[in-house]
């Protein structure tokens, strides 16, 4: 769709307007799915998406697709094999994080609910949606991510600043930050409009 007017962000690149156009924003529910947003916004820090991105498909060989209950049963013994691989971004303190989320996610769980009732009680179940002229106008973070992020810290989750936890609100469709020149504003508004 070359000729079509998209967020500015996501550049030329094949792979980036794929995930633009078929993934961002589009409200996710899938508790999979979530898991594995929340580990790459954290794996992000201090990165580009667009590098997270190039990886995801290592990311998922290494964390057994993003499988909650068996990465929340890692050792020491899988930190080591993750730390050689080149497929995914060789952080231990982020290698760490994504197990101790998993534990912390299986927690919630326990609780009574998973990471789709959780997030998406915090927007009464509907996605926000905002009407952007531009990508200068977009947020960082929110008070309602820091909200959030300040929550997930009490349950002991890692990786989880404001400016992270507004980034997965945006890619899970929490919150529509397509600019209104961009042709999936309209299409992802509409999708939502419709459930």
């Amino acid at each position: 769709m070359p000729n079509r007017s998209r967020c500015t962000w996501c550049g030329t690149d094949p792979l980036y307007c794929a995930y633009h156009d078929e993934e961002w924003g589009v409200p996710l529910h899938d508790e999979r799915a979530l898991f594995e947003f929340l580990i790459l916004e954290g794996a992000q820090a201090g990165l580009s998406w667009f590098t997270i991105l190039k990886k995801r498909e290592g990311y998922r060989r290494a964390f057994d697709n993003f499988d909650v209950e068996r990465i929340a049963r890692y050792g020491e013994v899988d930190v080591a094999r993750l730390m050689a691989d080149a497929g995914i971004v060789r952080n231990r303190l982020k290698i760490e994080s994504t197990i101790t989320n998993a534990r912390a996610t299986l927690a919630l769980r326990e609780s009574g609910g998973g990471l789709d009732a959780y997030f998406w009680n915090f927007v009464d179940g509907r996605p926000l949606s905002n009407a952007w002229k531009n990508i200068g106008q977009v947020p960082a973070s929110t008070p309602l991510s820091d909200a959030i992020s300040k929550d997930l810290k009490k349950r002991g989750f890692k990786f989880v600043g404001s400016t992270i936890v507004y980034a997965h609100m945006q890619a899970t469709g929490m919150v529509n930050d397509h600019t209104v020149d961009c042709f999936r504003h309209r299409e992802v508004a509409g999708a939502a409009q419709r459930k």
